[in-house]
């Protein structure tokens, strides 16, 4: 067990060291001076958001970009909350913002809310983000910068976490941050692997010609995913990352454990149909070492051998997040939380693996196979 161990960890090692090596080489944009020239249709799907639509508003109209150059379209998924009624009255003062329901025909909700909006839209660059969302103000000023100066088909995006100093929110900071990281490390490689749908950007037509989301629709997740590896088969240098602080779109974690346990079962429901290799022998190099963590401090290693394992993951963890703590501006003041966060994932990511093959999940009051 010893020997297959520091395999494993050796492997794991190499990863990070691969992965945060991309990160560092990644480079970092600031959006220039340049005349607004690109037009972006904003699409913003939602169900029963009404506590949380007020704050993506109030940053939609604190953007610094021409109302002549982009529209919004809100598309509503049956919300019963009032969510529907609040969009109502905004969408009536600005001339720009539009209000449409989802049109439903597949197994997955928001590939139908997206595909429904893309068929009301003005302008070929489409962006989508969420309803739990916070954009920043220079966010589509920086996007235009981007797509000017590197032509791409499609945008990849940060996403941050608006977080308390509570265990359950740190802990999943320190996760969602080592997926960003992930996520560019992957491109500063050469080899993207990751996104995230609450902030891509990409082109209408590009969209068309590979066939959006047809072929996935039975999936009710991965309406990023399966998108971005269709634009990676059809260009694969044409999908860009930008690392900006200023293109970044922040979000909020979830307030409870059991919302929490159905988010990451919805994330991992779509690995199984995921076709990019990197992602397959990145997803399966963390899952070995966190089951073998798993099974070295529950079974069989001595208390030596399992310190010096876990002391090991949680050191090598570091040369990753580090990087992108700093870059998403948060500066750690409670590594206590990182400490008891790094003794729970392995357990908590086995689960969810084994949990996403055989059980059902339930988002948004709706309940999906995986």
């Amino acid at each position: 067990m010893n020997c297959f161990l520091v395999f494993v960890f050796s492997t794991y090692f190499i990863l990070i060291i691969y992965l945060a090596v991309g990160f560092a080489k990644q480079k970092k944009i600031q959006a220039s001076q340049t005349t607004h020239q690109i037009k972006f249709s904003i699409l913003i799907p939602f169900r029963n958001e009404v506590e949380n639509l007020p704050k993506l508003i109030n940053s939609i109209e604190a953007l610094e970009y021409s109302p002549q150059l982009f529209e919004i379209i809100f598309i509503d998924d049956d919300s019963t909350d009032g969510s529907h009624e609040l969009i109502k009255t905004y969408v009536k003062e600005h001339t720009n913002w539009s209000l449409i329901r989802n049109d439903r025909k597949t197994a997955s909700p928001k590939k139908d809310a997206i595909f429904t909006a893309l068929q009301k839209t003005t302008f070929d660059w489409v962006i989508t983000t969420d309803a739990d969302c916070i954009i920043q103000k220079k966010w589509l000023t920086t996007l235009n910068h981007f797509i000017k100066e590197y032509n791409p088909n499609m945008v990849v995006s940060p996403v941050n976490y608006r977080v308390k100093n509570t265990f359950l929110e740190q802990f999943q900071l320190f996760d969602f941050m080592s997926l960003q990281a992930a996520t560019i490390g992957g491109f500063g490689n050469a080899h993207p692997f990751l996104c995230n749908g609450a902030n891509l950007a990409y082109r209408k037509n590009v969209f068309k010609i590979v066939d959006g989301f047809n072929g996935n629709t039975s999936i009710a997740s991965g309406d990023d995913i399966f998108l971005f590896e269709k634009f990676l088969q059809y260009n694969k240098n044409a999908v860009q990352y930008l690392k900006s602080k200023e293109a970044l779109v922040t979000t909020f974690p979830m307030d409870s454990w059991k919302k929490l346990i159905q988010q990451r079962i919805r994330w991992a429901s779509k690995t199984g149909n995921i076709s990019l290799a990197t992602t397959k022998v990145i997803g399966l190099i963390i899952f070995i070492t966190n089951f073998c963590l798993v099974l070295d401090l529950c079974f069989f290693g001595n208390i030596l051998q399992k310190t010096t394992f876990l002391v090991l993951k949680i050191s090598i963890d570091l040369l990753l997040l580090i990087p992108a703590l700093n870059f998403f501006s948060k500066p750690q003041k409670s590594w206590q939380y990182y400490i008891l966060s790094s003794v729970l994932y392995p357990f908590f990511s086995v689960a969810i693996v084994i949990l996403s093959i055989f059980t059902k999940y339930t988002w948004k009051g709706r309940t999906f196979k995986t």
